[in-house]
């Protein structure tokens, strides 16, 4: 037979007991919401960066117009420089927050960590490349195209057929080189970036150069080929995979970044930004017959 005393401890043990228990869920569930009310770190874009709170994105040396207005993507000048702030405010980075750096093309897109955390710099989407980086969704579709100088043989070309004899370059690993390999010629003169192209084609080194049709027609207007001249697009060029924004290998930005792009093109944003900047080099150029 209990006492009173002991049943009383009992009910006191019991009673404190439960007190622990509630103690403890109502702990458990404050922590909870706390974390969910201030936002995790764990879920925090801006906190998933190279430098928390910063975002970092790097860009060809040097760039060029129209992807970057005068080699300063800073100033938000220039289609790529444009979406990339556009890019960084979808994923909550003020302009202030953003932190310029620069690359080269192949470093960009080669296995190992980088020092970034997007790079934008026309580059197209590949299996390929996939298996060393990631990439956003796509931006832009470029086509390819060939310059030549106005004064060669081979100025009045109107097929690819016509430049089988030609001493063709191009910058190594790109889908210019790619084409050019493909349906003109194996023996194709590879360069490191197309500046390094462009001077070639300019001393008379080469004869035509194949490049993205964006860069093509900025590299006569600004003279880097004097008296350049662009002959026309090369057949069934159009990247259908698109160019993409290059981060990390299994960055934890993937998935947002590819995001803020959707939504930037759902937007009307996107198509804004290509009629802004890009309209005027991407018209009136005709398609070379094979």
């Amino acid at each position: 037979m209990i006492g009173k005393s002991s049943k009383g401890f009992a009910r006191a043990l019991v009673a404190g007991a439960s007190i622990m228990a509630l103690a403890f869920a109502a702990a458990c569930g404050s922590g909870q919401s706390t974390a969910q009310a201030s936002g995790s770190t764990s879920d925090d874009i801006t906190q998933q960066t190279i430098t928390p709170g910063k975002l970092t994105i790097a860009t060809g040396d040097p760039a060029y117009e129209p992807w970057v207005m005068d080699d300063k993507p800073e100033s938000g000048k220039g289609f790529e420089a444009a979406l990339a702030y556009a890019v960084a405010d979808k994923l909550g980075f003020s302009k202030s927050d953003v932190v310029w750096t620069r690359t080269t093309f192949d470093t960009a897109i080669a296995p190992g960590p980088k020092n970034w955390d997007l790079n934008i710099q026309q580059f197209g989407i590949t299996q390929e490349r996939k298996k060393a980086v990631d990439f956003s969704s796509s931006y832009y579709n470029d086509t390819q195209s060939v310059i030549v100088k106005k004064d060669s043989k081979y100025a009045d070309a109107t097929s690819l057929a016509q430049l089988k004899d030609a001493k063709i370059g191009a910058m190594i690993g790109t889908e210019g080189y790619d084409y050019a390999k493909k349906l003109i010629t194996d023996d194709v003169q590879t360069f490191n970036d197309d500046a390094a192209v462009a001077q070639a084609l300019d001393a008379g080194q080469i004869d035509a150069m194949i490049t993205g049709t964006v860069e093509s027609v900025y590299i006569v207007q600004s003279g880097q080929v004097k008296n350049g001249k662009v002959i026309g697009k090369v057949p069934g060029s159009e990247d259908h995979s698109g160019t993409g924004i290059v981060l990390p290998k299994d960055s934890k930005l993937t998935a947002p970044v590819t995001k803020a792009m959707d939504e930037l093109k759902a937007d009307g944003t996107l198509k804004k930004l290509q009629d802004t900047w890009l309209a005027e080099y991407t018209t009136d150029l005709t398609e070379l017959a094979k």
